[in-house]
């Protein structure tokens, strides 16, 4: 939807998600994420500029036919229908994630995601419902910090039975030992496979330091410790804590009625038993405290070619300050746009091969991130060009009016060409939903559309100019020893 990112996203089977640094540069191999809330690349720019009042006037926002309703038990249900294909996507979205998670728990949600389709044992099937069938489905699942998604897309046919199946799986989990066993030594593989890339460490090592009294709370993936160590009675307990209608939403996009979507919601799911005492009430969510002063650190890891350059801040968060991170989208996409004033100082001067500016939208405090990368030769420039940039996001002529216009109307336009796909629309209201709630997804075009100079200013000032940061460089062996890099010159020289 916008240019938000996620640090690391785990998903089931295959894994959807990819490290921070890597998706902003784009210059590694990624493996594509099934979601459309982060971004950091333009999404056919030109098109969209040139269509920008075609797009402000006759196309709807996909909010516009978004229906949702709140069961008895508390489980939201949220339609979004589109006829144009035959085909539909039903999710189960928790409030779950890392953000759950204290140490001795970090990696169970994940855990517990990669368990949600091996086995259930749910009522017994109908003769008629044995007939239905499920059309030959697709299922997959996610776990982030602040939500875990379960999904499934079929022929528009087999809604019923898909949704019987994933309430099933959410009701009447069993967690057989030898399914349990074996799905922990894939998530263990995900691990392994995640330490085989040098950028995963300076993911890791941005977490320890910018969430320092907390990283497991902004770590989806977990530790091996935690996660080979794990038992069925620790996915029952997360399942207890956070697996209750009144801390689920159920998403069905695409192909659908919402009449029906509600009848059959209320069928299968109505007899839920709702949770007594909220989870977040009687689980309550840390508070990540400020950074107390600027820090710097050097990863060094074999087999990397360039030098990655790394600056964090915490952000944002919502429910504290809605305002900023609007701001922060729109300003991290004009920064982003090829002939953006950072982008000129920084490539086109060819100091960098890469760079970009990002915020990742949090109820939990969203992280903001400044990334380069540039040649070994060039990188202690590169750094201070950085610095240099960051000295002038404040100035009034940083970008110009054209640009503040041009970039909420590109983000608004790349909602809409998101909603092509709603198999993957749907993991984005899943996402808002969790993280925002209803009301800010379906606010966002106008906030955006509102978003001034003054805004801009504000967030800028109350986050990134001037305020504690983490400072990291990625760089191999054999470059430190030439360059000889000390955690000091990672910092701002004044």
């Amino acid at each position: 939807m916008v240019n938000r990112m996620n640090l690391t996203t785990f998903s089931t089977h295959t894994r959807r998600g990819w490290l921070a640094l890597v998706l902003v540069l784009g210059m590694l191999a990624t493996v594509p994420v099934g979601r459309s809330q982060t971004r950091t690349s333009p999404s056919r720019p030109a098109a969209a500029a040139s269509n920008s009042a075609a797009v402000k006037q006759s196309v709807a926002s996909p909010t516009d036919q978004l229906v949702d309703r709140t069961l008895a038990n508390g489980l939201e249900v949220i339609v979004l229908a589109d006829h144009s294909v035959p085909l539909v996507t039903v999710e189960l979205a928790v409030k779950n994630g890392s953000y759950t998670e204290p140490p001795e728990l970090n990696g169970l949600s994940h855990l517990y995601e990669h368990m949600f389709f091996r086995s259930n044992n749910g009522p017994e099937l109908t003769a008629e419902e044995k007939e239905e069938g499920d059309g030959g489905s697709f299922s997959n699942g996610q776990t982030r910090e602040e939500i875990v998604i379960y999904y499934t897309t079929t022929a528009s046919p087999y809604l019923k039975s898909v949704m019987r199946g994933m309430r099933d799986a959410m009701l009447y989990p069993k967690f057989d030992q030898t399914e349990f066993e074996r799905e922990r030594e894939v998530v263990i593989g995900e691990l392994d496979r995640h330490e085989s890339n040098p950028n995963y460490f300076l993911d890791q090592e941005m977490t320890r330091r910018l969430w320092w009294k907390y990283p497991s709370r902004k770590n989806p993936g977990g530790n091996r410790q935690t996660v080979s160590t794990a038992t069925t009675d620790m996915m029952k307990l997360i399942q207890g804590r956070y697996y209750v209608p009144n801390n689920t939403a159920l998403i069905v996009t695409g192909d659908v009625d919402p009449e029906q979507v509600f009848t059959i919601s209320q069928k299968l799911f109505g007899e839920w038993k709702r949770s007594e005492v909220d989870p977040f009430v009687k689980f309550p969510l840390v508070e990540h405290p400020p950074l107390a002063k600027n820090e710097s650190g050097l990863v060094i890891q074999p087999q990397v070619e360039n030098v990655l350059f790394q600056i964090g801040w915490h952000g944002p968060s919502i429910g504290k300050d809605n305002a900023s991170t609007y701001a922060a989208d729109v300003f991290s996409y004009i920064v982003g746009q090829p002939n953006s004033r950072f982008q000129r100082a920084l490539i086109d001067t060819r100091l960098a091969l890469g760079v970009g500016v990002n915020y990742y939208t949090q109820r939990n405090v969203g992280p903001i991130t400044v990334q380069a990368q540039a040649t070994p030769d060039k990188a202690r420039s590169a750094i201070k060009a950085v610095y240099s940039e960051i000295a002038h996001f404040n100035d009034p002529d940083y970008f110009t009016d054209e640009e503040l216009e041009n970039a909420k109307t590109i983000l608004a336009a790349n909602d809409l060409f998101d909603r092509e796909k709603l198999s993957d629309y749907g993991q984005t209201i899943a996402f808002w939903w969790a993280s925002t709630g209803l009301d800010y997804f379906r606010g966002y075009q106008n906030n955006l559309k509102a978003v001034t100079r003054a805004d801009i200013s504000r967030y800028i000032s109350t986050y990134i100019q001037g305020k504690p940061h983490v400072a990291l460089i990625l760089i191999s062996e054999s470059d430190q020893k030439k360059l000889q890099f000390k955690d000091t010159d990672l910092l701002e020289k004044r």
